[in-house]
């Protein structure tokens, strides 16, 4: 190849790839460098002395050995093929490397593609001259793509195989959802209003928060539309999907109702050091609070970022009222330490468990000895409980009442941490000589099974949960 000849390669190669001059010219020079290797013989690294040179601006190349010039044209068939498979080889990986760094830029971003086939119920989607892979548990619920179909979604992960690049999509995660929003709601991109948190369970129901910086933009009506017609793209899109709109608020005694929509909720108890929440509601909102199979009060958790607890009256006064019982067998506990426990929203031993040393002593005003004691006798009590209600097989009030899992369980379980108000701690254990330490909780396990037992007794039986939920308000 003469240097103009070169020159036009680069230029092509450049244009059509995107890989960048420099690369494509070193991988002339390493091709063609091996193939006079193998062209003289030279096995050895330490005795290569030959070198060849493109020049960048007028594309000539140059070959010399120990300093003698060489003819690149002399070096043969073999020693040409040689230089030609280094050569694709490393344009391969330039290229790889490309694809990797542009898609690695876009992730989260929102594509389309169509898709060119299907492998084991996976979609292989092309965007354009690259292709894109779409597993199965990153498509919504009950959609099934056919060849040929375009599909929107977003870029997910690109992580290198070897020398190729792996594009995964997704269609289930929350982001998906916003990058809806933002294509179809023209205040969200100009930034007018702005998406809060998302909390979803692709398929079935997604709560989105917003607000606006513009006091004559309403948030929530600006993504409705006029009688649906903006969010009406959006769930189509979905497949259905319902989606609930609330406006966010920096108040948690305001968001929190907000987010539980279309219950009515009484009043809300925050509990900073537990990051919960006890939501109080009315009987006749207490199905509606807290949705089909718990899916409301899950999704609001979430949104917000705090564990939640839909009670009703007569259910928290219960509950107080059994946590003063359980917290009253701990050994040396004394009634004011118990009314402080429960006014921070302690009320079972297993919230114990997860404290700091420190702060529990520091809150109790008690020694971090003391505070020890206290959480080990929790911690064993527990699970003591949790023999009994085995052994029982209870499904009683509480079982429906704890209805939503901490808000960092959740988040693990999606893939994404919105919020991690409560963290599980490490307990220092000290060890004493007495031999009588365990004794407390022996004779406590007693009274624990007739507090249980009592607490069984006089509990009203819930009345089963509604099996259907009214539209939310738009």
């Amino acid at each position: 190849m003469n240097g103009p000849e070169i020159l036009r390669i680069v230029d092509a190669m450049h244009r059509d790839k995107g890989i960048p001059k420099d690369m494509i010219f070193e991988g002339i020079e390493q091709g063609m460098h091996l193939a006079a290797r193998k062209h003289f013989g030279v096995i050895e690294q330490e005795t290569d002395d030959i070198e060849v040179k493109i020049d960048r601006i007028t594309g000539m190349m140059t070959a010399s050995k120990a300093g003698v010039e060489l003819d690149p044209q002399l070096l043969g068939r073999i020693a040409a093929q040689v230089a030609k498979q280094v050569f694709i080889q490393k344009i391969r990986e330039a290229e790889s490397n490309v694809v990797f760094r542009d898609y690695g830029e876009r992730k989260g971003e929102l594509v389309i593609g169509t898709v060119q086939r299907i492998e084991g119920g996976s979609a292989i989607l092309s965007l354009g001259k690259n292709e894109a892979f779409l597993p199965r548990s990153e498509m919504i619920p009950g959609e099934t793509p056919h060849v040929g179909q375009r599909i929107k979604a977003i870029i997910l992960e690109v992580r290198k195989m070897g020398n190729r690049v792996r594009i995964v999509l997704s269609r289930t995660h929350p982001d998906f959802v916003r990058r809806l929003f933002e294509q179809e709601i023209p205040e969200i991109a100009d930034r007018t209003i702005s998406i809060r948190a998302i909390a979803r369970e692709a398929g079935y129901r997604t709560k989105i928060s917003a607000s606006s910086i513009d006091s004559k933009v309403d948030a929530v009506g600006a993504c409705v539309g006029v009688r649906g017609s903006r969010i009406k793209n959006i769930v189509d899109e979905l497949g259905g999907e319902r989606i609930d709109i609330v406006r966010w608020n920096d108040s948690l005694q305001v968001m929190i109702p907000n987010a539980l929509q279309p219950a009515n909720i009484t009043e809300v108890f925050l509990y900073t050091k537990l990051g919960r929440a006890i939501v109080m509601v009315p009987e006749d909102q207490l199905s509606l609070a807290i949705g089909r199979r718990g899916q409301n009060v899950r999704l609001a958790s979430k949104l917000v970022g705090w564990d939640m607890e839909i009670m009703t009256e007569d259910e928290l006064s219960e509950s107080i009222e059994k946590a003063e019982g359980y917290f009253k067998l701990i050994p040396n506990i004394t009634d004011d330490m118990v009314e402080v426990l429960i006014s921070e929203g302690f009320l079972s031993y297993d919230d114990l468990t997860f404290q700091e040393v420190t702060d529990l002593a520091e809150l109790l005003s008690t020694t971090e000895e003391e505070a020890i004691n206290i959480i080990n006798f929790a911690e064993e009590a527990s699970e003591e409980l949790e023999r009994l209600k085995h052994e029982g097989d209870d499904d009683d009030d509480d079982d429906r009442r704890v209805v939503t899992p901490a808000a960092t369980e959740e988040a693990k379980a999606e893939g994404e941490t919105e919020a991690a108000p409560a963290t599980e701690n490490e307990v220092t254990i000290v060890e004493s000589d007495e031999a009588t330490e365990a004794a407390p909780l022996e004779e406590a396990k007693t009274e624990i099974a007739e507090v249980e037992a009592t607490a069984h007794t006089d509990a009203t039986p819930a009345e089963p949960e509604s099996e259907s939920e009214p539209a939310p308000a738009s």
